[in-house]
């Protein structure tokens, strides 16, 4: 299937065109039942009357409940573009900004900014976020590339990254006042929980500019997918598209890390998932975002309804999932290179 627009064409598999519609209903039935879902349930007709502006539970609805299903919509994607483009540039399914440790780094210079100002503004916090999570990036880029180009190498320092950093936050908690620790450990679980739109106007905005520039280098990122020799016969220029991809994929981290703290598991396991979906290879940012928000309303859903009417951070949920994903990766990672 080919769309055409002037000079504007966009060519679809009819594969991509099913999965595609199947997880926009998907994710449309899951945000209906997280409206509905709270300390009071709420019909679904009367959830669909309030989102047009009438009925007694429009406030409820509109005001308390749709800012986190549609923060959960939008971090989940972007943090599935995150690990997609971090995956791309390894080359390893085992690549996200979890196992590279820039969801810790960013926790650490949030955490510095808390324990050393307590009260400080959300702009500060996500510039801290965004400052600790580069640096962090930038650190294990530049000990896995001491002794050359090794994509391999560079998971093994993430991982030692990580280990250090959580180590740190962990002994920042324990030096910090106890009101304060008691805030940055509730924060590190990561969760959705009261979210409002002042929350989100500023975060939803840096996402879909990092998003929309991924999309623009999107064609680029494929043909580098095949070999950088015929990404630059073909006029792709290797080092900006790397630098570029790489900081848009710190930034989708840490804008999400400064808003709800780190959440484990979507960068990871949703471009792996929306490759086999949709069958396709290649950075896949659509398949990953698509998937990636779909995954996090699942798991902001299943925190709600856990122990309802308490709500569990979803950091809770998708660290559960996450650690069984990971060990299924693993295994079937070893029974690669055995066979």
């Amino acid at each position: 299937m080919v769309l055409r627009s002037g000079p504007v064409s966009v060519r679809l598999r009819p594969r991509t065109v099913r999965v595609t519609v199947a997880l926009v209903v998907l994710a449309a039935a899951l945000a209906v039942l997280g409206l509905c879902q709270g300390a009071v349930w709420v019909a679904p007709g009367d959830v669909l009357a309030a989102l047009a502006g009438r009925g007694d539970s429009a406030i409820v609805v509109v005001q308390w409940r749709l800012p986190r299903v549609v923060g959960a919509l939008a971090f989940g994607a972007a943090l599935a573009l995150a690990g997609a483009v971090i995956q791309d540039q390894t080359r390893n399914p085992l690549g996200s900004p979890d196992m590279l440790g820039i969801d810790a780094g960013a926790y650490t210079g949030a955490l510095l900014v808390i324990t050393s100002a307590g009260s400080v503004a959300a702009g500060l916090l996500s510039g801290a976020a965004m400052a600790g999570g580069l640096l962090t990036a930038l650190l294990v880029y530049g000990l896995s590339m001491r002794s050359g180009t090794n994509r391999g190498k560079l998971i093994v320092v993430g991982i030692a990254v990580n280990a250090m950093l959580t180590a740190i936050n962990a002994w920042i908690v324990l030096r910090a006042e106890l009101e304060v620790a008691i805030a940055a450990t509730g924060w590190s679980a990561g969760s959705l929980n009261g979210l409002g739109w002042d929350d989100l106007s500023v975060p939803l905005l840096v996402i879909g500019v990092l998003a929309a520039t991924l999309a623009v280098l999107s064609r680029s990122m494929n043909q580098a997918t095949i070999g950088d020799e015929v990404a630059v016969a073909t006029g792709v220029r290797l080092r900006p598209l790397r630098l570029v991809t790489v900081l848009a994929a710190v930034g989708c981290t840490t804008t999400v890390t400064a808003v709800t703290g780190p959440i484990v598991f979507i960068a990871l396991a949703a471009p792996q998932i929306g490759r086999r979906l949709f069958g396709t290879s290649g950075a896949g940012l659509l398949p990953a975002a698509l998937t990636g928000g779909v995954l996090l309303l699942i798991a902001d859903v299943m925190s709600q309804l856990l122990l309802a009417p308490i709500a569990l951070p979803v950091g809770v949920v998708t660290t559960a999932v996450g650690g069984t994903y990971l060990l299924w990766l693993l295994i079937l990672q070893v029974r690669r290179r055995t066979h």
